[in-house]
This record gives structure tokens, sequence and C-alpha cells, in this order.
């Protein structure tokens, strides 16, 4: 690192007045700025980039110590942080609050009070203006916990009389336009650094506002802290050798300390990177907010507080300060249409979003606890929330909190704390004698073989690796390590580690709840309408609900909204255990397993989107209706949940309109399978419920008609195109076939689009012949011929089972085949040799499984028809491919027999004559006909249709 670029030998304008000498004389930290330059001497052999840099540490403390609007450094979710601001607000009594939050979430902090701790600020999406589209939805957390100086910053601030609140961090739509991808537009939103632990699930995929973030971003360092603190990583660093310091320090050196760590990671962090620069416009955009409200309402920027990140404090642009220039311009927002709310959150999501180590925030919330016992100061809390009292009123003086005289210059504590030796806590043989039992405890609990002994090794080892870490009293951290080392060994046993049994002992993933009031209209709409449950659904965990709906009616609208979540939540959130909902079906009983608690965020985030269960899903159903990757099979998916799920046939024929525009825009059969199960699903609906079909479906089927004849010979040809899409090509034809012929298509349109197909495949070779004889263009005893025709020719006989593939799967268009494909297997079984036979098994079983399995039935019936049910039967059976059929009598028949026979037939049933008399459209009494025989007359006038009616017969 250069002097150049992280020193003060080039500095920004508003830090050139800093390094004069000016300054310097009149600095509170002068003593320490000549010690700091003599030992820089000292260890580099003359003034480098490392006096530079020392030398412009002491300059941002100083500056920022002397700034008139006190600025108060925070860390994320530290309890000192929050110790120190707690402590500071009952001292200041400060009329404006300044916080480092993005502005446009000020409205949501009112309903915090509603809510239990820890849950998180949310700003939502779900349709963009302005952003890439497939960014979509944009989302934007900020996690609260109570350990954190922003709550209690927010907690002082609402329930103070005259306190005013003030945002002054970029609104959640500037979150997005100062993203680094939008200078790469190619990166999609997931692209950029996800999160990397499950547990951030609570957030999703939201952007976390950091507020506070307080971490090395120069790795050397960060590494070079990590291994001569000898800690693991950063959270460990930052407990021993910040947190509990500074647990017990005074306002002037917690704030100087804070700074100078600030400064050093500022300083230390690279210079030409796009998070700096946008570091840089967030320290620009909150000091113009600042600025902007103190000069409209006139308040004296020494009753005010700033409460910022450490990092952000002692920022180096020209806009820092009451007295900056005021040069920045804050670019409007764009049209995207924001929703506000707030999600549950937990100890584990804050960490996985945030990358602290697992467990550092439950260790936060038990220090501090133990630290308020400790001090004795009392915290701000939000009035009526969740497991708290009414904190007594604050002493107001003239309708505003007493404040404080004026305060003088604060004085160097900064050295001091440097040249001091860390102090060793005494070690609290109880607290430690209390984990180790706690932890065998739950050890056992979870399975593990843990004992007494266990406990006491995990005491002495806790002890032994403090020592070796220069701890006098050991950590959570040193106790997580011997628990780990003494109890777990070579496997878990339960569904947690130990490791993870030690969080939860020491702090637990504490997870918050958004109370009734606070959630979006939706939200409290399905509650309301899942009230005849009478389950606790705001309460996490499973709660099962039996649903009667014979002898209870009204919870069929229960049945109902717990259906649309399931098609609309993650699962787990409703999961049916009886009953099932389809086209045509209701069940009378149902039993679910119902986590709506759990989920809660999901279903606030479904608020963000509409009003009522049924408007989302129309939204849902119309996204993927008219998406640009929609494809017919999309499409009509979606006309059958609209049909399933929404009352009434607006949507469903809007979109089974869509759909026809859908399919003629398709050039490959890649959708066909998917296209004819679901047509002849809604055609199956139609024509049992409705009076009529829907015009939609008619001209779907029509269309359809004419559009798989013209793609039939393409997709035979097609390499690309698989033997199942080809015959769901063929079985739409032929299933709708009657349906299209009767609304004016025409049937030739087909034959010829069979005659021009030429396939060289196989299976396709095979799919063809099938449907040639549906058309009557192939007769069954030439496909028999052909098929022993295969097995005769030892050239072609390798491929036989290829063949058989295709006649599988022409069950699906022609299935009255099943008897011609039973025996083509039996012939294969009989006559292929083992070299091809048993290759080719493993492929017809997965073939019957995954792209067949509907198929298999038919197959398995007509063997159960044809086959001797039996063994013993088996010894004598022949197959009926194989038994002697009954030849006719050869030659013409003689002229007048047909007539005679029709005639004596008609004579001896009669009441079969009347009806033959009756399709034929004749009318007279041909029983009164004399002298000739009964049915004489009629015979004589359709001689042909009486021979044709003999002889049906008389076969029979």
């Amino acid at each position: 690192m250069s002097a150049d670029t992280q020193g003060p030998a080039t500095p920004g304008p508003a830090t050139a007045d800093l390094t004069g000498g000016g300054v310097r004389g009149g600095s509170t930290f002068g003593a320490l700025r000549d010690q700091l330059q003599e030992a820089a001497a000292a260890f580099a052999g003359g003034p480098d980039a490392l006096a530079g840099i020392l030398l412009g540490l002491v300059d941002d403390v100083d500056r920022a110590v002397r700034e008139p609007l006190e600025i108060f450094p925070v860390c994320h979710h530290s309890p000192a942080s929050a110790l120190a601001m707690a402590r500071r607000l009952r001292e200041k009594q400060p009329k404006v609050v300044y916080l480092e939050l993005c502005e446009d979430m000020a409205p949501l902090l009112t309903e915090l009070r509603n809510c239990r701790l820890p849950v998180a600020v949310q700003a939502f999406a779900g349709d963009v203006d302005g952003f890439p589209a497939d960014w979509a939805p944009l989302s934007v957390v900020a996690p609260i916990t109570e350990a954190s100086a922003e709550y209690q910053a927010v907690a002082y601030a609402l329930d103070t009389p005259g306190v005013e609140l003030v945002l002054v961090d970029r609104s959640c739509d500037h979150v997005f336009q100062w993203d680094p991808r939008a200078d790469r537009p190619g990166q999609r939103a997931e692209d950029a650094e996800p999160p990397d632990r499950e547990e951030a699930a609570l957030h999703g995929e939201a952007v976390g506002v950091e507020i506070g973030d307080l971490r090395p971003r120069f790795a050397e360092l960060e590494e070079h802290l990590l291994r001569h603190g000898k800690v693991r990583h950063w959270s460990e660093w930052w407990h021993q050798y910040v947190e509990v310091p500074l647990g017990d320090s005074d306002h002037d050196a917690y704030r100087q300390v804070m700074f100078l760590i600030g400064s050093l990671f500022r300083r230390l962090a690279p210079g030409d990177g796009a998070r700096l620069r946008v570091d840089e416009d967030r320290e620009r955009y909150m000091w113009t907010r600042i600025r902007e409200h103190l000069a409209a309402t006139g308040t004296d920027p020494g009753e005010c507080v700033y409460v910022c990140g450490a990092f952000h404090a002692a920022g180096r642009v020209e806009e820092f300060g009451v007295a900056g220039t005021d040069t920045f311009t804050i670019s409007p927002r764009t049209a995207t249409t924001w929703q506000y709310g707030l999600i549950p959150s937990s100890h584990s999501a804050i960490e996985g979003q945030f990358g602290l180590a697992p467990g550092s925030v439950s260790i936060a919330a038990t220090q501090w606890t133990k630290s308020l016992r400790r001090t004795r100061v009392k915290p701000y809390r939000l009035a009526g929330q969740a497991g708290t009292r009414k904190p007594a009123a604050t002493k107001t003086v003239a309708g505003r909190p007493a404040a404080v005289a004026a305060e003088p210059a604060a004085a160097d504590r900064l050295s001091g704390f440097l040249r001091r030796p860390p102090v060793l806590d005494a070690l609290d043989e109880a607290e430690l004698l209390g984990w180790s039992v706690e932890i065998v405890r739950a050890a056992r609990r979870n399975g593990y073989l843990a004992s007494t002994a266990d406990a006491i090794a995990v005491f002495e080892t806790s002890i032994l690796l403090a020592g070796m870490r220069d701890r006098a009293k050991p950590t959570p951290y040193d106790f997580q390590d011997a628990a780990v080392t003494c109890i777990e060994k070579d496997s878990v046993p339960g569904r947690r580690d130990v490791r993870r049994l030690a969080e939860i002992m020491l702090g637990g993933d504490r997870i918050g709840q958004v109370g009734y009031e606070s959630l979006p209209p939706l939200a409290r709409d399905v509650y309301e309408r899942l009230a005849p449950l009478e389950l606790n659904l705001q309460q996490r965990g499973v709660r099962r609900a039996l649903l009667d709906m014979t002898s209870r009616p009204e919870l069929r609208a229960c049945s109902d909204v717990l259906w649309m979540l399931r098609r609309l939540m993650p699962h787990g959130a409703a999961r049916p255990i009886m009953g099932e909902r389809r086209l045509g079906e209701r069940s009378v009983q149902e039993s679910w397993d119902l986590a709506l608690g759990t989920h809660q965020r999901a279903l606030i985030e479904l608020g963000y989107q509409g009003v009522s269960l049924e408007q989302v899903l129309e939204q849902k159903l119309r996204a993927q209706a008219y998406g640009p990757q929609a494809t017919a099979a999309t499409v009509l998916a979606a006309v059958e949940d609209a049909t399933l799920y929404l009352s009434g046939r607006r949507l469903a024929d809007e979109l089974g309109g869509h759909a026809l525009k859908v399919l003629a825009a398709e050039r490959t059969a890649d959708g066909a399978p998917e296209v004819l199960r679901r047509v002849r699903t809604l055609l199956a609906y139609y024509r049992t419920v409705e009076p009529s079909l829907p015009p939609w479906i008619e001209e779907f089927a029509k269309a359809g008609y004419a559009h798989y004849c013209t793609l039939l010979p393409t997709a035979f040809r097609d390499e690309d195109a698989t033997v199942r899409q080809v015959a769901a090509m063929l079985g739409f034809l032929f299933s709708m076939e009657s349906l299209a012929l009767s609304l004016g298509c025409d049937r030739a349109q087909l034959e010829l689009a069979v005659a021009q197909s030429h396939p060289e495949d196989a299976a396709k070779t095979a799919l063809l012949w099938a449907a040639r004889v549906q058309l009557g263009t192939l007769s069954r005893a030439e496909l028999r011929a052909r098929c022993a025709a295969l097995l005769d020719n030892p050239l072609v006989v390798d491929a036989y089972p290829r063949y058989l593939n295709g006649f599988v799967h022409a069950l699906e268009p022609v299935p009255g085949l099943a008897d011609v494909v039973v025996e083509a297997v039996s012939h294969a079984f009989g006559r292929l040799p083992d070299t091809v036979l048993l290759p080719w098994l493993p492929r017809l079983i997965s073939t019957l499984r995954s792209g067949a399995a509907d198929l298999a039935p038919l197959l398995i019936r007509e063997a159960g028809r044809v086959f001797p049910a039996r063994l013993p039967a088996l010894d004598t059976w022949v197959p009926p491919w194989r038994a002697p059929r009954p030849e006719k009598a050869a030659g013409p028949a003689r002229p007048g027999s047909g007539v005679r026979r029709g005639a004596a037939l008609l004579t001896a049933y009669p009441a079969a004559c009347d009806a033959v008399a009756g399709l034929l459209g004749c009318d007279e009494d041909w029983a009164a006909a004399a002298p000739a025989p009964p049915g004489a007359a009629l015979t004589r006038r359709h001689p042909a249709t009486s021979t044709a009616v003999a002889a049906l017969l008389a076969d029979g």
C-alpha cells in the first residue's frame, strides 16, 4: 500500500486543513500525534507511508470529535454500542436523532411496538420500472434487535415527547440505483454475493442495509488480527478486544476508540473499488439530508445526535459536517413502486446475511443482558412491545426532555486507552461450571453418550484453551471449542451437532414475530378467513387442522383458502395430509399441517402484491401465461389453476384464448405431451360439468389439429424430437379428431401429413406404422407381417427393441394396438438372442416407468387377458396369434341365397326386423304383405343390407 493512495500526502479538499500545522497545534491529540510519529520513524527508519497513515488516523478522530453535531459511531448489533447509546441518550436528552437508515422506511418504525424482536424492516418491489427486469423482485431489509444501538435510538425518539427521529440514509430505490450490478447489465441479481448460509432464508434474497458494518476490508489486515489475536473469526476478535473493553468505558473513550477503528478500516480499504465509491456517496447523501433538516427547522446542532456506523463517522468527503459543502446532487427515484412492511427475523438470519460467525448474535444478546445487570443501565424499550413493561415517563422541560448544560471539549482519552494493558477478568467458575453441566444435559437429550466426566473435561479444557490464547477468563467461543473437543466424537447422532447446541444454550436462535396489527391487509384477511379452524396460526410450529365439510359446511371457505395458500406459499406452509382438489373433485373431509407462523415472511410478502389471495393468484396466473417464456402447456396449466381455485370462468376463458396464440407460435413438439395431458383433463371436466364446451377449447382443438398436422412430417424427421413427443402429437390428433372434424377440419389433412412422414429412426418408424393402422391404410395382418420380417432379418434383429419402444409409445395415440404390442413383446422374449434381449430389458423398464407410466396398465391388462391365469394351464396354452384361424368357404355366393337367409332370419326375429326397418326408414307393414313370407318386401328392396345383416347374425 502506497502513500499516494492511502496516506494524507494527497488529502482531499475536506482534509487539507487537518494536516496543516494550525490544526495540529490546537488539536486535543497533539501528544498522541507526536508519539505515533516518533514510533513510525523508529519502526520504519524515517518518514514514510506508515507515518502518514498513523497521523491520518489521529486527524480523522480529531475532526470527528470537533464536529459541532455530535456523531455517535456504532457497530452492527454490538451490545457495547447499545449500552453506550442508552447511557448517552439518558445523559444528553437530544432533541433530534439522525439515524443511518433508509429514509423511506421511517413510517414503519412505529410498528415495531407491535412486534417481538428481532424483526426486519423491509421494502419490497415486485414490478420494477427503471431497473433490469431480471432483478425483480427487489427487496431491502434492515434487521433490528434489542441489543443494537439503532433500536435504542428508535425507542428513545418514539417514546420521548418532543424528540424527532430523522432517517438520513439513501432510499431503498437508491440502494439499487447505486448497486454495482447497474454497471454490468448482464449480471443477474442472484449472481451478486448470495447469502452463504441456509439460515438467511428468513430474509430471502433481500439486500441487507448495513447499519454500522465494521469489518476490515483489507484481507491481510484481518488475517493479521486473527492470527495474533489467536481467534478463529472476526466476530470472536471483536468480542475479545473491542466489545468487552468498551463495555465499561465512558462516553468520550468509547467515541474516540470507535472513530479510530473506523478510520483505520477506512484508510486500509481498497481505494479503487465500487464499494468504496458507494460508501462515499452514502456519506454525502446523509450529510446533505442533515444540513437540509437543520436549515429547515433551525435546530441547534448541539441538541442533535447523529447515529451512524463507525466506518462512515470518519469520512473524508467534502460534504462532511454541518459546515460541509453542498455540492452533492441527489438523483430522483425511479418509477418503481415500493411496498413496506415488517418481516420476522432471527439471530441466524442476521448472521447469514451479514457474514457473521454462527452464534455471534446470540452471544451478543447474552452479553447485552449481562451488561445491563452489571452496569444497571436502564435501556429504552418501545411502550407496548411484546415482553416489555411500559417505561417510566421522562422528565421534560418546556415540552421537551431536559437537556444537560453545555459540555466542555472532550479530552484525549484515546492515548490512555491504547497504552492501558488489557484488563484480565477473573475466572467465574460458577458461570463456566453451569455452562459445562448444561451442555452435557443438552447433548444427552440429542443422543450423545455424554456423562459427568465430559462436563469436567469441558470445564478444564475451556480454562486450558483460554490460557493458550492469553485469556484469564474463557469466552463463549473458548467454551464452544472445548465442548466440541470433549463431547463430539465420530458422528452426530441427532439433528444438531455440539457447536449448534452450544449456540442454543448460550443465547439461542431467537426468532421474532410481527404482530397482527402490523400485518398487511392480505395477511390479516387470511387469519380472519381461517378463524373457524380455531387454531393459533400466528404461533410458530406446525398445527394440525381437521376439516369435516359435511357436518360444518362453513369450513368449505377455509378449504378454499388453504388450497390457495398451498399454491402461493412455500412448501410446508400449508401441506395437505388427507384430501385432494382436482378438476371436478372436491373432498368432503380434509386434514392439513399448517405452519403459517413459521412462514410469516412469505405471507407478508404476499400482502405486498395485493389485498386478497384471489387477486394475488390472478396476478401470478397472468404473469405465468403472458410471460416471455410461456408455452402452450404453461398457459393451459394456468387455465387449469384458474378453474380449480377461482370461481367463475372469466379468467379461464381469457387465458384459454391466449393459449391459441401461444400454440400457433410454437414450431417444435417439445410441449406436446403436456399439452395433450392438460387438454384431455380440461375436456373431460367441461364435458362433465358444463352444458356445452367453452368456445375457446373448441377453437383450441380446431387450431391444434391443423397445427400438429403441419408439424407432424417435420417432427418425424427431426432428431431432437423424441418418440414421446411425436406420440403425443399423434395422440392429440386422434383423440381430438371427432371434435375437430365436427368443427370443420378435414381428415385428408391428417392423411396427407402421415403420408408425407418418412422417419429414419426405428422407434418413430414403428410409431408411423401404428398411425397408419389407425387411419386404415395399413392392416393389422400387414403390421404383424412386418414385425415378423424384422425378426427374420439378421441385419435388423439388433434394432428390434427400438421398434418395440416405438410400439409402446404408440399406445398413447392408438390404445387399440395393445394386443399387437403384447404379441410383439412376446416374440421378442421368445426369439431375440440374449445378447440383444438382456441389455434391452432395463431400457424397457425405464421407458415404462418414466415416459410411459400411464401406458403400462394397458399392456398389463392385455397380457392378463391373453396369458393363462394358472401355472398348470401354461403347458397346454397356445398363444392366440398361433392358434389356427377358421377358414371361410371359398367361392361366390349363389344368387338369392343371401335374400332367402335374410328373410328367414327377419321372420324368426320380428323385433329386430322392426328396429332395422326403422333405421332404414321403411314405414310400411311388411308383415301384412301376402302371400310372400314376412320380410320379403324389405329384403327385396334392400338385398345388400339383408345379406350383411344375415352374415352378422349368423356369425353371432
